[in-house]
């Protein structure tokens, strides 16, 4: 579990187009409206059509999800980041925020000519084990 219950997280990757994206969109699944869902990279880019496709096999909607740079955000709405780098450089955050790394293989860091299905296993991968680690995790008392 998290050390500390947070109303507000950010989950945090180089493009926010893969793994924070799936991220965010399993948080706020999982905790609903008691808890502020963010997600931002350093070199936003597009969210992976591969994500997109991953969570609508559980059941969960993308739309409405775009890439965001972490400049955007401000600190002071943050409790909780949760950076998801795991070869690449991490994003930094400024501010008091509590701070979590699960160093998960970027699904979209393949060969993207690679056969469809071996491709979508690497997403499915990362959307899982982010899936699980959100068990860690301590919202506060709405």
């Amino acid at each position: 579990m998290s050390t500390t219950p947070f109303r507000s997280v950010l989950f945090l990757c180089v493009a926010n187009s893969a793994r924070s994206q799936m991220a965010e969109a399993l948080a706020r699944a999982r905790f609903g409206e008691h808890v502020r869902v963010q997600s931002a990279g350093t070199r936003p880019s597009q969210v992976s059509p591969h994500a997109i496709a991953v969570m609508a096999e559980r059941g969960v909607d993308m739309a409405g999800q775009h890439s965001k740079a972490v400049s955007t955000i401000d600190p002071a709405s943050v409790d909780l980041v949760v950076t998801l780098c795991a070869e690449e450089v991490c994003p930094l955050f400024l501010g008091a925020a509590t701070r979590l790394h699960w160093p998960i293989d970027d699904p979209a860091s393949a060969d993207p000519s690679i056969a469809s299905e071996a491709f979508l296993a690497r997403f499915r991968r990362a959307r899982d084990e982010i899936d699980a680690r959100l068990n860690e995790l301590t919202p506060a008392d709405p």
